[in-house]
């Protein structure tokens, strides 16, 4: 990377989000911009997870850009390898390698309000840049807790989202930490293999069976040669993901059914009762993601696994403690402990126009308008942010929806011409995170009586979106300037146009 570079836009990240910006400023005609990526490939969580078993539990050819359809998707529902292939196709295709700079982690970027740019420093170097689009993503740093005595373990240890594939687990006694969507899928990969699974699970999740199937060649060669075909077949997945929504933001009273039909799942592969009462969430489906897998529950069935119904407390040498006070010896602890989702570690490096980072001014929560901008940080969007999240669709449909949003962003700049910018203005983003709030109170993430990862530590939901994908596409199809405060260069609009230099409402634009 050249010293001092500048480029219109910087994409921080070449995960689906990062790519998927890159393709859109393409697409919009615009060439001046880099991908900033930590690491040395694309693809993001699904370069990062390669862990035994990991695969997606959206189906295929919904889990994909629409506008760059796969018609060879080999399963219903895609493995890592498949989506990750799937990503370096996309980058080829659509010319993106030129602008990705990789080992580029992002150490610091600074608003300089007297240039109206970014400074962005970088592992490889220094560059500026006068848009900055943020694709992270929130499930790209591992969250590993403190346990005590961990320091000290004599074996080894390493968390799902860095599986140490040199490391051979068979005839290991393995600790599993956490039940969440990684770990469902970890279990049944490894069970077989390990010597003995002791699995600690604080809270059971609702599972459901995972109706997964090979792709025939002939729907593929259909796909191939009537491309409307891959249309319909997502369409019809978007469409029946659209009516479910209703019951988790409105009516979660609804959900009984789907209990009953989990709870029949885990009857079939597990009868030991005491081992079923462990296994039985007692809070509504839907309050945390439900998990799909038709292996888990048979695995965990098996006479070389444990199911310790608490959490992880203490490590004594080689032996692990559970919080219930019950201990195992072993070779091994790997954590599925999930990802910083609702303190964005990327917010500790972003700081804005009053000087003080986005960490800070998210202390009380992460807030955006639409999802994407903060206030006091001009001309600084991200993609995945909050409130963005999905607890039962794809989230490459809000991802399109974003990239709609920033490329308005990116028209409205040109429109409004010279060296200016667009801050989200506060009451704007009280206003949006009021009206999500309110509407997120009867959703079955708040009312489902459970603890998730969707709520920060004061108990917001900062990560869902209380609506249906149609509804976010419409909220941000267009920028309202309206909402936002129109930023010039000191003293640039007297000398262009008259005696108002600084910033300007939106509203008198």
């Amino acid at each position: 990377m050249a010293e001092h570079e500048h480029v219109r836009v910087a994409v921080i990240g070449s995960g689906f989000g990062g790519l998927g910006a890159a393709v859109r400023l393409r697409r919009e005609g615009i060439t001046d911009f880099v991908v900033l990526e930590r690491a040395d490939g694309v693809g993001g969580t699904w370069r990062d997870n390669s862990y035994p078993g990991c695969a997606c539990d959206v189906p295929s050819h919904l889990y994909s850009f629409s506008f760059a359809p796969n018609p060879d998707w080999p399963r219903t529902f895609s493995g890592q390898e498949h989506i990750r292939a799937y990503l370096e196709h996309v980058t080829d295709v659509f010319g993106l390698r030129p602008h990705i700079r990789f080992g580029a982690e992002v150490k610091l970027m600074r608003w300089d309000g007297e240039r109206l740019r970014w400074e962005i420093e970088t592992a490889g170097g220094t560059l500026t840049a006068d848009v900055v689009v943020s694709a992270t993503g929130p499930l790209s740093d591992p969250k590993t807790p403190e346990i005590p005595g961990l320091e000290s373990f004599p074996g080894k240890v390493f968390h799902s989202a860095r599986w140490d594939h040199d490391y051979d687990l068979r005839g290991k006694r393995v600790a599993m930490v956490g039940t969440g969507a990684s770990a469902i899928q970890i279990v049944p990969a490894i069970q077989r293999q390990v010597g003995r699974l002791t699995l600690f699970q604080r809270t059971p999740p609702w599972v459901m069976p995972r109706m997964d199937r090979a792709i025939s060649a002939a729907e593929r060669r259909l796909h191939q040669a009537l491309p409307f075909t891959t249309r319909l077949r997502r369409g019809l997945l978007w469409g029946i993901r659209e009516l479910q929504v209703q019951a988790f933001t409105k009516h979660p009273d609804e959900l009984g059914l789907v209990e009953r039909l989990a709870k029949r799942n885990m009857a079939r592969a597990v009868k030991d009762p005491a081992l079923r009462a462990k296994l039985t969430p007692d809070y509504r489906i839907g309050c945390k993601r439900i998990l799909l897998s038709s292996e888990y529950y048979p695995a965990l069935a098996r006479p070389n696994v444990d199911v310790v119904a608490s959490g992880l407390s203490e490590i004594r040498g080689s032996t692990v403690v559970a919080a219930d006070g019950s201990e195992a010896e072993v070779d091994a602890i790997i954590f599925g402990t999930g990802f910083h989702v609702t303190d964005m570690p990327i917010a500790e490096r972003v700081v804005g126009a009053e000087g003080v980072t986005l960490a800070e001014t998210w202390k009380g929560g992460m807030r955006a308008l639409r999802g994407a901008s903060a206030a006091g940080f001009p001309n600084w969007m991200t993609i995945i942010g909050p409130n963005t999240g999905l607890g039962n669709s794809s989230m490459i449909l809000m991802i399109e929806s974003q990239l709609n949003y920033m490329a308005d962003y990116l028209r409205q700049l040109d429109v409004l011409g010279g060296r200016t910018a667009l801050d989200a203005r506060p009451a704007a983003v009280d206003a949006w995170n009021h009206e999500v709030q309110e509407r997120m109170k009867r959703t079955v993430w708040n009312t489902g009586g459970c603890t998730s990862w969707y709520l920060d530590p004061s108990g917001r939901n900062t990560t869902i979106w209380p609506g249906t994908t149609a509804e976010f596409r419409r909220a941000t199809r267009r920028v309202d300037l309206a909402e936002y405060e129109v930023v010039r260069r000191p003293g640039a609009l007297a000398a262009e146009s008259g005696p108002v230099a600084g910033r300007q409402s939106g509203a008198a634009v």
